[in-house]
């Protein structure tokens, strides 16, 4: 990704925007809708199935959700999330989920134009985010009307599409088509700046906006925000200064016609990081991983796939990782006939690995996954003494010149009805690990007791990406629970207030969806309705919520 050349400054008096948010996939679409005024209600006509939650419910019927008591509300609930708003704003969603019911929600949504906060949503491409860059033939994980927004039911924007009775779950460009029209629809486009990239966010303080942020702008030259980078017409202007408090400057370009880059600047009050997961895959460290044949990505499997690189008579692929992407890299391969190598450093058995976590019925083409990784491994034939990493890599060249034969399966490791529909040139490798690639296309594997080396045709390591924080200090690394470590959404999410989803370590700065641990759309929708209560009764306490719409900022 190009960046912002320093000398290229933006205009002279950069804007202030209450809230910034960084990312317009499923989190930054619903935050603007919250933010645009749309306000949740009990619905009356509607009993909850939890009745300690209902009575709470009924007790401030009058209240939207967003002014209420979110910890009291979210008290007592339990979930497939960390955090406790983010069970809330689901159970209301969708009561029951967790138990195979789909009831209706216990939500109305009204809209109040007093309540509406001016922003600004900066994306890399148009609204939906990754979904866009998502292989087309795959199926979600979640349901269908799991991915849905408030207020505007999947299933009308894809014309009622509903394959059978247990699984309802979409293809990446049926839900990237669903965001896109939900913008559209719910007149959220003034809100969004496509084809932006964010370069830089710093903290600045009030105190210093009389002779210092804007002032070191002037005389420098260059565009300004509004010289046909995007963000002409979006009325945005200058707040005044004298509420005190700290700003953010928010920096970057905007991409136009002929790769053209337009850079920016913008104060705000607020910034919402919700730029998801998916920026940067997570790497072996092995030796070799640089090499041309190795890849982290499950699209380049299927682009070699369509330029008829592979087929079933090429070396095989390697698959390293146990995670979903691996699997359906194996998927992938497995239809086109490729011959796989699977590795994996859990056991089969294992109860962390994801498949344990499926119902079989709505995810069978994973159980078949799982069940080629437990029935079909590599029979060890060559144990040798435990090796360590650095003694590994030290004869890798070595043991890659005495090659392991085809692959052989466990005795009776496919016997009765467990190969039945499975895949017969599919090996697995569970307790190995990668040690090494060589320039002449082979591998060195390493299980328990032994040191295992074969050709392949590419290699495929999925195991697992991690957000790119680049724009931030440190990388955003001393925003994590743990400091000490990068942000990881798994090991090491950013530590928020778990009601209001503010950065535990910098007030004004908030964290949504997979960044503090929800990668599910289910549960990232709560991120929105902690970030909206909290603004919106910081800025009712101040008096600045906008009475006409925000049609004269945004």
């Amino acid at each position: 990704m190009p960046l912002l050349e320093e000398t290229a400054l933006p205009q002279e008096h950069p804007p202030t925007v209450p809230v910034v948010i960084i990312g317009n996939g499923p989190s930054g679409i619903c935050l603007s809708y919250l933010l645009s005024g749309h306000k949740p209600y009990l619905d009356t006509a509607t009993v909850h199935p939890n009745p300690i939650l209902y009575r709470k419910l009924q007790e401030t019927k009058h209240l939207s959700i967003t002014e209420q008591d979110l910890e009291y509300l979210s008290e007592g609930l339990e979930g497939r999330s960390r955090n406790p708003v983010a069970v809330l704003f689901d159970t209301l969603l969708h009561p029951n989920a967790d138990f195979g019911y789909e009831l209706p929600p216990v939500l109305q949504w009204r809209r109040d134009k007093q309540q509406h906060i001016p922003h600004l949503v900066l994306g890399r491409a148009t609204p939906g985010g990754a979904w866009h860059a998502m292989e087309g033939s795959m199926l979600t994980i979640s349901l269908g009307i799991w991915m849905e927004l408030p207020g505007v039911n999947y299933r009308d924007l894809t014309n009622g599409k509903h394959r059978d009775v247990t699984s309802d779950r979409a293809t990446p460009e049926e839900i990237s088509s669903y965001y896109r029209n939900y913008v559209k629809l719910k007149g959220l486009q003034k809100n969004f700046v496509d084809n932006t990239y964010v370069t830089s966010v710093q903290k600045l303080c009030r105190e210093q906006e009389g002779g210092g942020p804007e002032d070191r702008h002037r005389g420098q030259g260059g565009g300004g925000v509004g010289d046909g980078g995007g963000f002409e017409g979006k009325g945005v202007e200058c707040l005044s200064n004298g509420a005190g408090g700290a700003l953010w400057e928010v920096r970057g370009y905007q991409q136009v016609q002929n790769d053209t880059h337009v850079p920016f600047a913008l104060f705000a009050e607020n910034v919402v990081l919700a730029t998801g997961a998916s920026d940067s895959p997570v790497r072996l460290g092995a030796e070799g991983e640089d090499l041309p044949f190795v890849f982290h990505s499950t699209s380049d499997l299927g682009l070699a796939v369509s330029q008829r690189k592979l087929d079933m008579n090429s070396d095989p692929v390697l698959i390293v990782g146990a995670g979903l992407s691996a699997a359906d890299a194996v998927l992938c391969a497995c239809n086109s006939r490729i011959r796989v190598l699977h590795v994996f450093r859990k056991g089969v058995g294992d109860p962390d690995l994801i498949f344990k976590q499926l119902p079989k019925t709505l995810y069978p083409e994973y159980h078949k996954v799982y069940n080629m990784m437990c029935s079909q491994s590599y029979t060890n034939t060559a144990p040798s003494s435990a090796l360590n990493r650095a003694q590994a890599v030290s004869i890798a060249s070595s043991v890659c010149a005495k090659m392991c034969p085809k692959p052989q399966l466990a005795a009776g490791s496919v016997a009765g009805g467990a190969g039945v529909g499975l895949f017969p040139d599919y090996t697995s490798f569970p307790e190995h690990c990668l040690v090494s690639f060589q320039s002449d296309r082979k591998c060195l594997l390493q299980g328990n007791n032994s040191l295992k080396a074969f050709k392949i045709s590419m290699a495929l390591v999925l195991i697992g990406t991690n957000p790119n924080l680049f724009f931030l200090k440190g990388q955003g690394q001393y925003l994590g629970q743990d400091p000490t470590k990068p942000i990881s959404c798994t090991q090491n999410p950013i530590d928020i207030h778990p009601y209001t989803f503010e950065c535990s370590r910098e007030p004004g700065l908030f964290a949504m969806g997979p960044l503090v641990g929800d990668n599910f759309v289910r549960f990232l929708k709560g991120g929105a309705l902690g970030i909206a209560s909290c603004l919106l009764k910081r800025l009712k306490q101040k008096g600045t919520l906008i009475g006409d719409g925000g049609g004269d900022f945004i």
